[in-house]
């Protein structure tokens, strides 16, 4: 590596530790092709990125905590829809594999992608597991995609039932709301457990597909049928989304029961590139952006421009 490069490459570094909102910038730049307008925000990325940048995010860090969020929806749904939990450790030196059963999904708090899928503990290497684990609590989540609210997560490992529609990978359904109204449903579907490559498919609330609104590069010819509790995934993403400008919810319907699965704040850290601009631009107007408080002013603007320490 020449001399350039490397300083060109320790200086992204700093940026990415301890400027989020300047890397963001670049980031978005890199991904989107286009530059974040942070004075007038109009399509639901940039209005993602306003609210993670100039708003208070404390809420995001706890409700984007997937051990801390399991008391959210229990307080608001109910625990019958919380995924049965086998474990919680703050350290991948704790964690008993023998009190686990056979299949079980082993995730970080405050990740993505780092969930392990096992199927078959007899002849898995748990060792490999926990090592991964390990590395995954040890790298804060939250510095590469320019997402401060995840690095203010205390980081723990978590172990949950192991979910299967009739011995294959769960379908997940994830709804899209503004202020406690379910927007549209983007379906993951087929995703393979290692590459995590899913087919994406959009329907609206009547179950109808909607190619046009996903990015020609990123569409796919896969249908999924209509989920046995379409009407009681809509009522939990809308309880749950109640007074948040944009989330994310994320649900599973295992033979018309329906399972929890996450709160996502910053979808793609706020830089989507899989959904088109016209299908963009209609959830930015569907996003009421709130007005904010002199105090979230002076606090955001500081966080914004001091670094991070």
């Amino acid at each position: 590596m020449s001399v350039i490069k490397k300083i060109c490459s320790r200086a992204e570094n700093c940026i990415k530790h301890h400027y989020p909102f300047i890397w963001s910038r670049i980031l978005y730049k890199r991904t989107l092709g286009k530059v974040a307008d942070f004075r007038r925000p109009y399509d639901i990325n940039e209005k993602i990125q306003w609210l993670m940048f100039y708003t208070n995010t404390d809420v995001w860090s706890r409700l984007a905590d997937k051990y801390a969020v399991r008391q959210y929806v229990k307080d608001k749904i109910g625990e019958d829809i919380l995924v049965p939990l086998l474990g919680k450790w703050d350290s991948a030196d704790e964690i008993d594999f023998n009190a686990l059963p056979n299949e079980f999904v082993m995730k970080p708090n405050n990740g993505s992608y780092d969930t392990v899928i096992c199927k078959d503990k007899s002849r898995t290497d748990c060792e490999i597991i926990r090592n991964k684990m390990a590395f995954s609590i040890s790298h804060s989540f939250g510095y590469e995609n320019a997402e401060p609210h995840y690095l203010k997560i205390k980081p723990c490992i978590i172990a949950e039932q192991l979910l299967s529609e009739n011995g294959k990978g769960v379908t997940d359904y994830k709804i899209w709301c503004f202020n406690g109204k379910p927007y549209s449903i983007f379906v993951c579907a087929n995703r393979d457990s290692v590459t995590h490559h899913a087919d994406f498919i959009c329907f609206d609330l009547q179950w109808e597909k909607h190619p046009e609104w996903i990015a020609e590069q990123y569409r796919s010819n896969a249908y999924c049928p209509r989920p046995q509790n379409l009407d009681g995934l809509l009522s939990v993403a809308a309880k749950l989304s109640e007074g948040f400008p944009q989330v994310r919810v994320d649900l599973y319907d295992i033979e018309g029961k329906i399972y929890f699965g996450e709160m996502t704040f910053s979808s793609n850290f706020g830089m989507m590139p899989y959904f088109t601009q016209e299908i963009l631009d209609d959830m930015g107007r569907h996003c009421i952006l709130p007005a904010r408080t002199a105090k979230e002013r002076i606090t955001t603007f500081c966080n914004r421009w001091l670094p991070l320490l």
